[in-house]
């Protein structure tokens, strides 16, 4: 006979607010809030919980939905039943878990390890993209590649997500594929996605990613090393910038101009060229299919690999769509780099690459040794939103409401910062923006988001740390087109407060 008593009432109503996100049901937050205080140590092993009945009146719900949690955490292991004493914390709730025993700390004094001098470089040091964790609290982000919940299709999602639970599907992609994708995914980007782009694989030239950034990282570890040269748009994308420079790549800036990466005299000496051709970032201009042509003819003059990186190609409401560089190769020297999740939702972090088979070959045995594969139920869920004709569906609405909110964001820049020159985004979902020579964008960008405006400045995506300190990006994928004008006048009126202090100065 148990001698413990129970725990008061007033812990209850606060663990079940605790419980109160995520979306789950009644029956959900009571099982989550005695597990939660059960593996915290809340509630000892043994100890007495509520009657069904009590604990009902204390959280104000139906007594069926407590007995129903409470017959659940029986069956799982947590809660035991004990006839005419109630339900009690189970006795081996806890087995497996190492109990904490005080160490001898005289034995454990020493000098701590030098972890800087141990590591081969500083990722934390290089110049990155940073965006506020809590930017969706602001009003006005004009930040890029940012998640819209007005846009996100969750009944066509949650339906592919439960197909891929049927018993069939689970028993395909729950395996351990080692070096192998789902099978029915890599078939929809065969069929269904590479070819609006004008390209076409088998599926052994295909490899699919944990988002277009770790298929950038895969192909630095695997072909470059501090002999290699790499030709980098300047400004160009600083994450596959710092990518290459993990591996001591020597980066070379090629100039971009109005319609793209300039095919010069700086291309030759570089074993591989990184470019943006469908919306350079973060300029957002498309190079036209001449240029495209002139720059596989120098890589080919100088024995260069292209590695193209096809973002947001779908995302274009104005003109039509020209050629991917991997259309137009006929030597096997673009390397073709595409995400699946961008324009969709950030957080599933699904891309991939396409390449000659010895390559991907290759790719698929160094990814095994980062993470094997990404998650196939996630891989599977996508390939059913893809051949459902959801993702089709998904880009239609999205260019609507990216070329409304475009256009809104054009007429707000005219309205309030007509002396900005600025490269009005044909696609995508940003746009580019030069200020005069006076203005700093990083203090800009500091003092704006007082007035709930965030931008982003633009001397991360150059090459030299301090150059184009006068630009910053705009997008527009998170914002609705109702707030973009007022989220510009405040932006007009931060720069108007730092005109005169600026230009009186200079």
């Amino acid at each position: 006979m148990t001698t413990s008593t129970r725990p008061g009432a007033t812990i209850w109503e606060p663990l079940f607010q605790r419980s109160a996100h995520g979306g789950i049901s009644l029956q959900g937050r009571i099982r989550q809030m005695l597990v939660a205080a059960v593996l915290d140590g809340q509630l000892p092993v043994g100890a007495p919980i509520p009657s069904s009945r009590e604990l009902a009146l204390h959280l104000g719900v139906a007594r069926n939905t407590v007995v129903i949690a409470y017959q659940q955490l029986v069956d799982e292991g947590f809660l035991v039943s004990r006839e005419r004493s109630g339900f009690f914390v189970h006795p081996e709730a806890l087995a497996s878990r190492v109990r904490h025993t005080p160490s001898d700390e005289s034995a454990l004094r020493g000098p701590a390890p030098d972890w800087h001098r141990r590591f081969r470089f500083a990722p934390s040091m290089q110049r990155n993209i940073v965006k506020r964790a809590d930017w969706q609290k602001y009003p006005y982000p004009f930040l890029y590649a940012q998640f819209d919940a007005s846009l996100f299709p969750t009944a066509e999602w949650r339906e592919c997500s439960l197909k891929a639970l049927s018993v069939l599907d689970i028993r395909e992609w729950a395996p351990d594929l080692i070096f192998s994708d789902d099978a029915s995914l890599i078939q929809q980007v065969q069929a269904r996605v590479l070819p609006r782009r004008g390209v076409w694989a088998l599926p052994e030239e295909i490899v699919v990613t944990v988002g277009a950034q770790q298929a950038l990282y895969l192909l630095a570890d695997l072909l470059m090393t501090a002999r290699t040269t790499v030709g980098m748009e300047d400004p160009g994308y600083p994450d596959a910038r710092n990518a290459f420079a993990s591996r001591d790549a020597r980066l070379v800036p090629l100039p971009v101009d109005a319609t793209g990466l300039v095919p010069g005299a700086a291309l030759r000496g570089c074993d591989y060229v990184y470019v943006t051709p469908s919306h350079q970032c973060p300029t957002t201009v498309t190079m036209p299919l001449v240029r495209r042509e002139a720059l596989l003819a120098a890589v080919q003059e100088g024995d260069a690999i292209v590695i193209e990186d096809d973002y947001e190609s779908e995302n274009l409401f104005v003109g039509t769509p020209t050629p991917a560089l991997k259309s137009l190769d006929r030597n096997g020297r673009v390397i073709y780099v595409g995400s699946l999740s961008k324009t969709f939702a950030p957080g599933l972090r699904l891309g991939y690459i396409v390449g000659p088979a010895d390559l991907i070959a290759e790719l698929r045995a160094l990814r095994r040794l980062v993470l094997r594969h990404p998650s196939t139920y996630v891989a599977r869920a996508f390939a059913l939103f893809l051949s459902l004709g959801h993702h089709d569906a998904l880009l239609r609405r999205q260019r609507i409401v990216y070329h409304e909110r475009s256009s809104a964001l054009s007429a707000a820049i005219t309205r309030h910062l007509a002396d900005l020159d600025v490269v009005h985004a044909i696609g995508g979902s940003a746009c580019w923006v030069v200020g005069p020579h006076w203005l700093d964008a990083t203090l800009l960008a500091r003092q704006a988001e007082a007035d709930g405006v965030l931008i982003e400045p633009g001397d991360v995506f150059h090459m030299v740390a301090g150059s184009g300190r006068n630009t910053f990006r705009l997008g527009f994928s998170s914002i609705p087109a109702e707030r973009i004008d007022a989220g510009i006048r405040a932006l007009a009126g931060v720069m108007r407060q730092m005109r005169p202090t600026l230009v009186g100065a200079s």
